[in-house]
């Protein structure tokens, strides 16, 4: 049988934008769900950097002790479940879990973070977020002057060869066929020592994540400790598009500077609002979502 509850706030997702919010509300005296499948994008990483305090902690470590902190305030409860549908409008949402439970709240925060879409090479998945990385300040410091690739094409291949060039000089681009590169931008690349390689990659090699080597096409290997790539990604929650939010060209929820959505009393916060995908960043956002959240709950009673 499905039961009913009511609250002043469902947050849906429960990683740090989502409980960095849970917190501010809960400080505030608000009655609040969080809802968590347990998925985090990072949840392979090793360690989390320039989150202030807690540099080199792990994500899970971070993540035990904000959920810790938050759940002291008794008007804060977290779910272990996913949100499978979402209805209604401002003042009047309703939210089925999967376990069948409806809850209905005055206020929605989508904390849902987005889902990297891995190419088809083997052992990329194997190593994303330990030695397949996206973030020279996430990470660029801990493979610092080491052998390093990009793999990329085109204008991104310069942007990201000429920004990661700042951490080391034994740099090549993976290019996975055709660079489609000018002569100028190639000119600019070899200027700065960094090789461009054609040839289609065939896996990456590595142990227990920890990338050893690429293979190219042509049965050569080229020892890396680190990949850069910038991939592809989509919404890891369905749900705000299905309540009318819009996205921006780059498939971000739009989000005011208050983490307001296009969609009256639906905010969202995090990595699926923004491409700063760093623990700091996420906490900022979730703080200013509460607040703000918690600000138009107070001047509409």
């Amino acid at each position: 049988m499905n039961t009913t509850e009511i609250v002043d706030v469902l947050i849906v997702g429960g990683s740090y934008a989502g409980l960095s919010a849970a917190l501010v509300l809960g400080r505030a005296l608000r009655q609040v769900v969080v809802l968590d499948s347990g998925l985090p994008c990072n949840r392979q990483t090793p360690h989390s950097h320039n989150f202030l305090t807690q540099d080199g902690s792990t994500p899970a470590a971070l993540a035990a002790v904000a959920r810790e902190q938050v759940l002291a305030y008794p008007t804060v409860q977290l779910r272990h479940e996913a949100a499978v549908m979402a209805m209604g409008e401002d003042n009047a949402f309703a939210v089925t879990t999967a376990s069948g439970t409806v809850l209905h709240a005055r206020k929605l925060l989508f904390a849902t973070g987005i889902r990297d879409l891995m190419p088809a090479l083997p052992g990329f998945a194997e190593c994303w977020g330990i030695s397949a990385i996206h973030c020279p300040y996430c990470h660029g410091y801990e493979y610092r002057e080491q052998p390093t690739g990009i793999l990329a094409t085109g204008d991104t291949a310069v942007e990201m060869g000429l920004l990661i060039r700042n951490w080391t000089d034994k740099l090549t681009i993976f290019t996975d066929g055709p660079a489609a590169l000018l002569p100028a931008p190639r000119q600019q690349l070899a200027g700065r020592g960094i090789v461009v390689e054609e040839t289609p990659v065939r896996q990456l090699l590595h142990h227990a994540g920890y990338l050893t080597h690429l293979e190219l096409a042509d049965g050569r290997t080229v020892a890396l400790a680190a990949l850069y790539a910038r991939l592809p990604f989509e919404q890891h929650c369905a749900l705000p598009q299905a309540l009318g939010c819009t996205h921006t060209a780059a498939g971000h929820l739009t989000v005011d500077n208050f983490q307001k959505t296009s969609v009256p009393g639906v905010y969202a916060a995090g990595d699926a609002t923004s491409p700063m995908r760093a623990v700091g960043a996420a906490v900022a956002a979730g703080m200013m979502a509460g607040a703000m959240l918690n600000r138009e709950l107070i001047f509409e009673a």
